[in-house]
């Protein structure tokens, strides 16, 4: 058995390309109809729409990685840099804004130039303490010499699926991609380009750590190129997140290839019409979001009150399990008890929140249909 960088032909990659027709035609169809919903959307629509889609992003592509990041601190992080409103959120994690800093640089400043050092500032902001958890590595820097194998489950229970090509080439994997970069923005087909320079770089895996977030990243750049669009309406992170076992099955597989990645393509253009299908989800809870505040526009109510009906609107996005209790509303506006259930009451007789279950102190209230 060989893997992929082991052949003469490395990294001359080929495909099947009448295998891909259909599923491009399919994603391109996919596309064309999510871009044409967003540009119906007003600017404070997109731009809260962008917000959920990176919040999205960054959760999944961290998890992936067996890292679960706090959704509060990941969206204050991420209306700081939207300017959106961020009074009252979490206080901003450094791991998490230097996460979101290379998800915004690699899609707003997709046309800017791709260098060795622009990827190593990545891999700073990934870790700015130095440590990959209680493990110093080799911050803003090529991997050592040392082999480094792609594995996923948790310690003690690892899966190896491929070994990355040895680290004394790295160098010169890195400086031939960097190439090919550039060159294939304007010769190879532009979702075809992102699938092959996620495979390509996972290949080389030219960092200690944090490969698998980067080539993410690079993913969403080349995407933003080929829609010449500076914003993300979906996340491919999190349908791989859902398909991760997929994912590295598809990898496994195609890195014991010898440079025919028609299958790993398949599976990266479905995996894109997937995401795009699940973010016209995100995108339709923006909208009924925004539908609900027109709609009760003259309706007097509390800042409280205000942050509990979007705690509940934002229910679907796991932001909120379970009805509105008397309990939970003293836990997120911190009101004595008594000053919650008058509050309640009054969204309540405003027609806002309608009660569903139980009985003195279980009973648990939702938003109320409009």
């Amino acid at each position: 058995m060989k893997y992929v960088w082991e052949y003469n032909n490395w990294p001359d990659f080929k495909w099947q390309s009448e295998r891909l027709l259909e599923s491009l035609g399919k994603a391109r169809f996919c596309q064309g109809r999510l871009l044409n919903r967003v540009r119906n959307l007003n600017i404070s629509l997109t731009r809260k729409a962008q917000a959920e889609i990176m919040i999205e992003e960054a959760v999944k592509t961290s998890e992936i990685e067996g890292e679960k990041l706090a959704r509060r601190s990941v969206k204050s992080s991420v209306a700081r840099h939207l300017g959106l409103p961020n009074a009252g959120l979490t206080p901003v994690d450094r791991r998490i804004d230097g996460l979101i800093d290379v998800l915004v640089d690699a899609t707003s400043n997709y046309n800017n130039p791709l260098s060795a050092n622009r990827l190593k500032s990545w891999h700073g902001a990934l870790f700015p303490t130095g440590f990959s958890g209680l493990r110093k590595i080799r911050v803003g820097k090529w991997r050592g010499e040392n082999p480094m194998r792609v594995v996923s489950g948790s310690i003690g229970r690892e899966k190896v699926h491929f070994e990355a090509s040895p680290g004394d080439r790295v160098n010169k994997e890195m400086n031939y991609f960097l190439s090919w970069w550039k060159k294939s923005l304007h010769s190879t087909e532009g979702l075809l380009r992102a699938g092959i320079a996620h495979f390509h770089f996972i290949t080389v895996h030219p960092f200690e750590d944090g490969n698998g977030r980067i080539a993410r990243a690079l993913t969403d750049m080349a995407l933003a190129q080929d829609e010449k669009l500076a914003t993300r309406f979906y996340s491919l992170s999190s349908k791989i997140m859902e398909e991760r076992k997929d994912y590295y099955k598809i990898l496994e597989h195609s890195q014991k290839s010898n440079g025919d990645i028609t299958e790993w393509l398949l599976w990266f253009l479905g995996c894109f019409i997937r995401a795009i299908e699940k973010s016209q989800n995100i995108i339709s809870n923006v909208l009924a979001k925004a539908d609900f505040w027109q709609y009760h526009a003259q309706t007097i109510i509390n800042t409280r009150q205000r942050k509990v009906i979007n705690r509940l609107l934002d229910a679907g996005k796991g932001e909120f399990k379970g009805g509105l209790t008397t309990r939970k509303y003293v836990g997120m506006t911190k009101v004595s008890r008594a000053t919650a259930y008058r509050e309640i009451s009054d969204l309540v007789n405003k027609k806002i929140l309608k009660q569903t279950s139980g009985k003195g102190r279980s009973i648990s209230y939702e938003i109320t249909d409009f």
